[in-house]
């Protein structure tokens, strides 16, 4: 059973009303998204608002953070209330779909989307939406993301690997091309179990980049890992 709280260095996020928990994945986006140059950002199905609050961390960018689900939204409410950067944050309630800002288009969408198309699902119906796609597809994402981003903006989500690889020639469809990917592995000996993928409206040969999380036994973590993330973990 996940903790109800979760300490990291510079802020505090409560999860016990959602059904998102911080996890590795939500962590390794928040961490790694670029934000060179942004001004604007969106977090698309923020949970407890964790990627939004790394994000007005690492940058002094206007954070849009928006989110579906009703006990998920207080929770992010509440999250983003008490951190330092709460100026900076907005929260809304609302999906993708139905999200049509008052302001300009964004210069960055970040996405730690449900990912599970045929898995069985959980009897739970709030831990069943937050892995599964039923929600918010992958045209859900590209077609919002179309009209939401800015022309020379880019969309970064995480992915599993077969999803992603999936998404990756979904995208094309849209117009988006995949122009940087990081490949995470568990240990050195793993398969690629996470892609973070990077899309814009240009075209470019893909860079690739690996990172891998432990050196095969658990807790002992990578360098680079470790550098990735020691602004925010407590452990670091």
């Amino acid at each position: 059973m996940a903790n109800n709280y979760f300490k990291f260095k510079q802020f505090s996020i409560s999860q016990d009303k959602s059904a998102f928990k911080v996890g590795t994945d939500g962590v390794l986006l928040g961490a790694s998204a670029d934000i060179d140059g942004v001004t604007t950002i969106l977090d698309v199905g923020t949970g407890t608002g964790l990627i939004a609050i790394m994000l007005a961390q690492r940058c002094n960018a206007t954070i849009t953070a928006i989110e579906p689900d009703d006990d998920s939204f207080i929770q992010c409410s509440e999250n983003v209330d008490i951190c330092n950067w709460h100026n900076r944050i907005k929260v809304e309630h609302t999906k993708i779909q139905d999200f049509n800002p008052v302001s300009d288009d964004f210069d960055l969408i970040v996405i730690n989307p449900p990912y599970f198309n045929n898995s069985v699902k959980n009897p739970d119906p709030l831990k069943s939406a937050a892995r599964h796609n039923d929600n918010m597809t992958s045209d859900d994402i590209l077609r919002s993301t179309s009209r939401l981003l800015k022309r020379d903006g880019r969309l970064q989500v995480i992915m599993p690997f077969v999803e992603g690889s999936i998404f990756i020639a979904e995208a094309n469809k849209f117009g988006f091309y995949c122009n940087r990917i990081l490949k995470i592995k568990p240990t050195p000996s793993s398969e690629i179990r996470r892609l973070i993928l990077t899309f814009n409206r240009f075209q470019e040969k893909p860079v690739e980049s690996f990172l891998t999380i432990e050196h095969g036994k658990r807790h002992e973590f990578t360098e680079e890992y470790i550098n990735l993330t020691k602004d925010f973990y407590l452990k670091f």
